[in-house]
């Protein structure tokens, strides 16, 4: 008998109807209807189950498979063999946080190229041998750190993020670069996170799997369409989502189906995919264990009927979990120490001489031998034990579990690894499985044509579910044209308005081309789900571009459509069907171009923030070189090549020559008239405007525009098929970019420290299990425990808590829509004794975290009634601040170290008369308590998941909280060893006298052993048990037992066992009423008594004193000064976001500068000079964007975490924000001003106030309007949408695209303009009181009657209009220029005066004055206050028996 023959299937089997039983034998009956009905048309028929016949899903769907083989369709299988499996990645060591002082340090620039010349290497894998078969589960087990992700990657032939991958690895008869090449759809990576488009439904998302894997080949005959609605109702079905397929599947932002629902979507897209080899990193994280089973028992059911090859990880799996696999691989540093059979791994180890833990599930004893700190020695072996990894590589290779996975190899390798034929028929498979037309050597299985139509329905798929935001796509460009359309209504036909019209024709021709620069983030959110898509050969990225291209032509006609007809008839532009289509027509390409410009920027870069700096460059030079801010004869020639690459410049030509070349406009400003001109005849007089005649009234279009802009209407179909060329190149390199360079930044997870200090490791741990961030081995979890000799003497000094916190009758009911109500907690009675570790556990929705929040005086809706007491007491007014609360979510300033963030709380929640050196003093005591000395001078944002976790504990220790510490769910996310350590923390904790009431979802047995007391909820909040737990949870287990449930195992997990006993998750059901037994149980009774001996007894001692008389613990100012000097650092430590600052200006002001290079005094020159300074003004939108960024970030930590714990007042945040920023932007506002002022040419006399205005009041003026709308806006998003919009009406209305007199109605909006004084107080500074000369086109030519010299014909006239003249003793061909001095020009033109320079600066510091109340009072109306909800809903409150305050921040849980 062979090794192989050995193996146990000991694996357990799933019920095909496990989720939805009802569902499952309606679907039997529809399947066993389709095959009588295939007798009718297929020979086959012996195969069909009959109507008749009792029905099974697993029957019928095997009769299916068959079916498929008499049909001469050649089905085909999948196994994975490896053998010497060695993986390299690249090394990575700790270092040092980024500032922006080290990015212009030299030491650090070479330190930096010389790591980046010298790269290192590490090998991740070491000699890894086995084999998985079709039909097997593998369970891959490790701590964080030690390969089993990239193990996993290597298994899915995802090898491009590895420097080398070394050794024998077979997948059948096929090799790894085959399947990468001709076969990749058939082999899958998932990651931990469910990726789906959120606004697609479920049967959508499984839909088009099944669409873009279904084979040509079918059985039955059966179309396309008919197998993919089969396919699709299956899966839905059997995975037990038929009651959501409408639903969304949703994210973070847009609400849809749950996790577990999520979970069982990927796992049925994976299966419609028809993947033969799939691999789960990790999936189960952040599922409670009743989920996270069902979630394993959807992979059993999908690899029994599909016979794929499924490999997974999961962090805390349960002993069934474990049970559903039949192989178990155990990595131990990048090593293989057991490749086995399930069964006998337990055993294996303890043979080895290892004991596990009283209860300890399998999986967890697994880990736990790979850490020295968990694994405990059998009595007798401690000397003989392996201890090291190569140890423990040693003993495996001499076990019978080598030679049975030896045996099992050599097996598989005999029958199905180098055969020719096996090769030949999978290919044969594979093609015939190849849609007609497509290629047969591609690993996509349609063609491109249906690829295209899939992706196309799907992209509208999309677009219905998110159809808010076409809509306000759609209204943002009717209120633009309502808007500019009003401000330029009904358009004169006179000379005065050839500058508007080019506005407005400007205007149209940006705005539409533009809004596409608002995609960039949105493409990024799709581009994970796009990359996994080509990864599992549904389509080809490039059909992703090509379909968003196609869906958006008639999306972006329709909104343009209305757009062009708001604008174009509102403004009264030419009434002609030809000029209005072509104008429509110009604005469409233009729109379209540029939409394939900005997603080729995009698709280019890997993040974001570049893709948008990159963006923004571009736009500056599109708008600044399309030839309305300067038209091109007055361009220098160094920088005139940039309208030659333009495409706005094409579009902007042809759309000015379609409306001015009909235009023969009448003369606004004859010269001369006016008193003493009354009877002369045109012949003595001219108009002054470029490309006037003499003698003429009226001015030709084509003229003005080839005298000003050297434009030409014969150039209209050039200019429009230059359009189309740089459309179709854009796409094309849209597309090309898309298919061959569009990737993700990879995310290096490597802990930094604090610039300065010495105290780094040598390399650093992992954030999460990301291997090939090369986190060294000696790195594994084990490392990273404190000094628990040093964390315990730091324990023993602390102070002990001495006081009984307990809550009588507690009940909680929150309003909800139709005004009605729902009760979260009912009638929840309990007590925490310090030294005691209490849990609180439930299902999910039972109401923990809402207890929680109630107890902490954290809720902020709804009404609390019943009582709370410290030592049967009321609860002193400070009972907040004298509580420690650790929220789920682990919440801190990124940019921070460990030690700054505790010293963060200490400094402020701690009375203001503690001196500094004894908060520093306790800081070091709370960083020895919580094991966190090795990091002190981490960086926060780099930390592991169970670091951050210490953190947030030792922060809320930092407060000396005396009365009671809050946990929510701390080991949510943590792998076992993790969550272990963080539970032998907090035993510690309670041991050394603290009161601790923890939160908890579904752990071990072995870490529900570790709490004294458990406080059990079933849904709706109602109390099932509470009390003891006793020793190995004897005193649990036998109240349920004496009560009706079934006895619990010797191995079976007491939590797992108490919670399926009530009912508790998806698939579980009780008989028993739990509460009702709770309520007359001896059990309920004895607790009571206990609650009253605890008031009797606090009642005889003095009440607990109030140590806080006030809201906060530090004064304002003192809290101020705290907040920013954290937000500087933070600044500081973000050198991205300074460089980003920095640089927009000094390019910017270069740019601008040299565009403008040393305007003339002509009136071009001086126009020119004004738009010089309206451009740079533009400059601060993207500065006000970039600050909300932070702004909002650092108000989410302060609204999560600081606001509830009472540590500042908001307004001492408000002031810390405003006040760290202006710093930096006012040093970019200095950069601006040096590279700009002087190659526009101004004059230095002058450059002190311009150097005001430009360094203090501009970067004032857009730090607090960009904080003002932060202050009232939910979203980074929805910040910019509101700012982009508001902002227009700054930039519209300031007199420089519309002059002031041509404003009309819209005058009030002028006055309302901050910068319609900011540019007057530039403009006029820089300008004022200086002359004109006028360049030869800008002179107009006027022939003086008979007999008069040109100086006495126009001195009457220039005695009130001015001008000048140049021959005034001429008797013909006068030259007069309109202006002779600036202050002429700009007040009739731009109504700009010099006088009102300082009067411009006090109006311009008032609107700041008004900017900073904003932010202060809109944070106050829309972020701190707590609008009364019950009144919104009609909400009767009703009496309580001692009303509870409820104030400040939201509750985290709803059931």
């Amino acid at each position: 008998m062979t090794g192989q023959d050995n193996i146990p299937k000991s694996a357990s089997r799933v019920s095909l109807d496990h989720f939805d039983p009802e569902g499952v034998r309606e679907l039997s009956r529809t399947l066993s209807r389709h095959s009588a009905q295939a007798k009718l048309r297929s020979v086959h028929s012996d195969r069909t189950l009959a109507v008749d016949e009792p029905f099974s899903l697993e029957k019928t769907l095997r009769a299916a498979l068959a079916k498929q083989h008499d049909s001469d369709i050649k089905s085909r299988e999948l196994g994975v063999y490896f053998k010497n499996l060695r993986v390299i990645g690249v090394g990575a060591t700790a270092s040092h946080q980024a500032t922006v002082g080290s990015m212009f340090n030299p030491k650090v620039i070479l330190g930096e190229c010389r790591n980046v010349l010298r790269q290192s290497t590490r090998t991740i894998l070491h000699d890894f041998n086995g084999v998985v078969k079709p039909g097997e589960m593998l369970l891959v087990l490790g701590s964080p750190g030690s390969g089993c992700t990239t193990f996993l990657k290597i298994l899915a032939n995802q090898r491009d993020t590895y420097h080398d991958v070394q050794g024998d690895v077979h997948y059948d008869s096929l090799t790894p670069k085959e399947i990468a090449t001709h076969y990749r759809g058939d082999v899958q990576y998932s990651p931990e996170d469910d990726v789906h488009f959120p606004t697609l439904t479920v049967e959508e998302t499984i839909r088009f799997a099944a669409r873009t894997r279904t084979p040509h080949a079918r059985a039955d005959h059966q179309t396309r369409d008919e197998v993919i609605e089969e396919v699709t109702d299956v899966l839905t079905t059997v995975f037990g989502l038929r009651n959501v397929r409408k639903t969304l599947v949703g994210d973070a932002r847009i609400r849809g189906i749950s996790g577990g629902e999520k979970k069982r979507v990927s796992i049925s897209e994976a299966l419609a995919c028809r993947s033969l080899i799939n691999c789960w990193d990790n999936s189960t994280r952040g599922l409670d264990s009743s989920t996270a089973l069902e979630f394993v028992q959807a992979l059993r059911i999908g690899t029994d009927i599909a016979r794929t090859t499924t490999a997974v990880t999961v962090y805390q799996a349960s002993e069934n979990v474990y049970d559903l696999f039949d192989k178990v691989c155990v990595i131990y540093e990048g090593r293989m120490v057991y490749y086995g059979p399930i069964s006998l791994a337990r055993q294996y180890f303890i043979d080895m001489g290892y004991q596990p833990a009283n209860r300890q599930t399998t999986p967890d004893f697994l880990v736990a031998v790979t850490d020295p700190n968990a694994r405990v020695a059998r009595e007798g072996y401690e000397n003989r034990v392996p201890r090291t990894a190569d140890e423990f590589v040693e003993y495996y290779r001499e076990s019978n579990i080598w030679q049975i996975n030896q045996e099992d190899m050599d097996a598989y390798l005999k029958e199905f690894v180098g055969k020719p034929e096996r090769a030949v028929a999978y290919r044969d498979s594979a093609r015939a499985e190849h849609a007609t037309t497509s290629n047969k050597k591609s690993s996509y299985v349609i063609s491109i044509p249906m690829q295209t139509r899939a992706v196309m329905v799907r992209r509208l798929q999309i677009l219905k579910g998110s159809a808010a935001g076409q809509i306000a796509n759609i209204m943002a460009f009717v209120f633009q044209a309502v808007v500019v359309g009003t401000v330029f209504l009904r358009i004169k036909d006179t000379t005065a308005t050839f500058f508007s019209r080019g506005g407005v024709l400007y205007f149209a021709v940006l705005f539409a081309a533009l809004s596409s620069m608002a995609e960039i983030p949105t493409l990024y959110a799709h581009r994970p789900l796009i990359l996994r898509h080509q990864k599992a050969a549904m389509y080809h990225p490039f059909i992703e571009a090509a379909a968003m291209t196609l869906v958006d032509i008639p999306i972006t006609l329709a909104t343009l459509t209305v757009y062009s007809i708001l604008l174009y008839f509102v403004v009264g532009l030419q009434a002609s069907a030809g000029q209005f289509f072509i104008f429509f027509l110009l604005i469409v390409i233009t729109s379209l171009v540029m939409k394939a410009y900005f997603r080729a920027v995009a698709a280019w870069f890997t993040d974001p923030t570049p893709a948008q700096s990159a963006a923004g460059v571009t736009l500056l030079a599109l708008t600044l070189y399309t030839g309305y801010n300067i038209p091109e004869p007055y361009m220098i020639g160094a920088l005139r090549w940039i309208t030659y690459i333009n495409p706005l410049k094409y579009a902007y030509e042809a759309i000015m020559t379609n409306e001015f070349r009909t235009l023969d406009l009448k003369c606004s400003n004859l010269v001369p008239q006016g008193p003493g001109y009354e009877n002369i005849t045109l012949d003595n007089q001219v108009c002054a405007v470029v490309g006037a005649i003499p003698g003429q009234t009226t001015v030709n279009g084509l003229r003005y525009l080839k005298l000003s802009f050297n434009y030409e209407w014969s150039h209209m179909w050039r200019n429009f098929g230059i359009s189309v060329a740089f459309g179709i190149a854009f796409l094309a390199a849209y597309l090309i970019i898309t298919e061959f360079k569009s990737k993700l930044a990879e995310a290096r997870s490597v802990v930094t420290f604090k610039r300065g200090t010495t105290q780094v490791q040598t390399s650093a741990p992992p954030a999460d299990d990301v291997e090939n961030a090369a986190v060294t081995a000696a790195n594994s979890v084990s490392n990273l425990r404190g000094d628990g000799v040093e964390a315990e003497k730091a324990l023993a000094t602390a102070e002990k808590m001495t006081n009984t916190f307990s809550w009588e009758g507690l009940n909680y009911t929150v309003p909800i829509s139709g005004g009605t109500e729902r009760r979260l907690l009912n009638d929840v009675s309990g007590y925490v004794v310090p030294g005691k570790l209490t849990a609180l556990m439930g299902e999910s929705g039972a109401g923990k975290t809402t207890l929680l929040n109630v107890l902490a005086e954290r809720t902020s809706v709804g009404v609390v009634t019943g009582d709370m007491f410290v030592n049967g007491q009321a609860l002193p007014k400070d009972f907040q601040a004298q509580t420690g609360y650790c929220q789920q979510m682990d919440t801190h300033e990124p940019t921070s170290s460990v030690r700054e963030a505790i010293l963060f709380s200490a400094t402020l929640r701690q009375p203001q008369d503690v001196p500094l050196a004894e908060k520093e003093a306790y800081t070091e005591k709370c960083i020895l308590m919580c094991g966190l000395e090795k990091y002190a001078d981490a960086i926060v944002g780099t930390l592991g998941v169970e670091h951050r976790k210490r953190l947030t504990i030792a922060v809320e220790l930092a407060a000396k909280p005396k009365l009671l510490l809050f946990l929510d769910e701390p080991t949510s996310g943590l792998d076992s060893q993790s969550a272990w350590a963080i539970v032998s923390f907090l035993r510690t904790l309670a041991d050394n006298g603290q009161a601790i009431l923890c939160t908890i979802h579904q752990p071990s047995a072995e870490l529900f052993q570790v709490f004294d007391r458990l406080l059990l909820l079933r849904k709706g909040g109602e109390t099932v048990y509470f009390g003891d737990l006793g020793h190995n949870a004897m005193t649990l287990l036998g109240y349920f037992e004496r009560n009706g449930s079934r006895t619990c195992g010797p191995e079976e997990n007491p939590a797992e066992f108490m919670l399926d006993v009530i009912g508790a998750g998806a698939t579980a059901t009780s008989t028993i009423d739990w509460y009702d037994v709770w309520k007359k149980s001896p059990e309920a009774t004895v607790a009571t008594r206990e609650i009253q001996r605890i008031h009797n007894e606090g009642r005889n001692r003095p009440a607990v004193e109030t140590k806080l008389h006030t809201e906060y613990s530090t004064s304002w100012i003192h809290q101020t000064a705290v907040v920013a000097k954290r937000s500087a650092a933070a600044i500081w430590r973000d050198p991205t976001y300074v460089t980003a600052k920095l640089i927009l200006n000094i390019a910017a002001g270069l740019f601008i500068g040299f565009t403008f290079w040393k305007s003339p005094s002509t009136m071009q020159g001086v126009q020119n000079k004004l738009f010089s300074i309206f451009v740079s003004l533009i400059l601060t939108v993207p500065g006000a964007q970039q600050l909300q960024i932070p702004f909002i970030a650092s108000r989410t930590i302060y609204e999560i975490r600081e606001r509830p714990s009472k540590m500042y007042s908001w307004s001492a945040w408000v002031t810390a924000q405003i006040l760290v920023e202006l710093p930096w932007n006012m040093f970019g506002g200095m950069l601006l001003f040096f590279c700009w002022y002087w190659t526009v040419g101004y004059p230095t006399d002058r450059a002190g106030y311009t150097f005001l205005i430009f360094t203090v009041l501009t970067p004032f003026y857009y730090t607090t309007i960009g904080q003002a709308v932060s202050a009232l806006a939910p979203t980074v998003e929805i910040a910019a949408l509101l700012f982009t919009s508001s902002f227009s009406f700054v930039l519209i209305f300031n007199g420089v695209l519309q002059p002031f007199r041509q404003l009309g109605w819209w005058k009030w909006m002028y006055y309302l303009s901050p910068y319609t004084y900011l540019v007057e107080a530039l403009m006029g500074n820089g300008l004022g009181g200086q002359k004109i000369t006028c360049s030869n086109v800008e002179y107009a030519t006027i022939n003086p009657p008979a007999g008069m010299t040109c100086s006495q014909y126009m001195d009457p006239y220039m005695s009130h209009a001015g001008g000048y003249l140049t021959n005034p003793d001429a008797t013909t061909a006068c030259r007069f220029c309109s202006f002779r001095t600036t202050d002429e020009f700009l007040k009739l033109s731009f109504n700009i005066k010099y006088a009102n320079r300082w009067r411009n600066v006090g109006i311009f510091i008032a609107f700041i004055a008004l900017n900073i109340t904003a932010i202060y009072l809109f944070t106050y109306l829309f972020r701190m206050k707590r609008w009364d909800k019950s009144r919104l809903f009609n909400w009767q409150r009703k009496p309580t028996s001692e009303p509870r305050p409820t104030p400040e921040p939201k509750p985290k849980e709803t059931a």
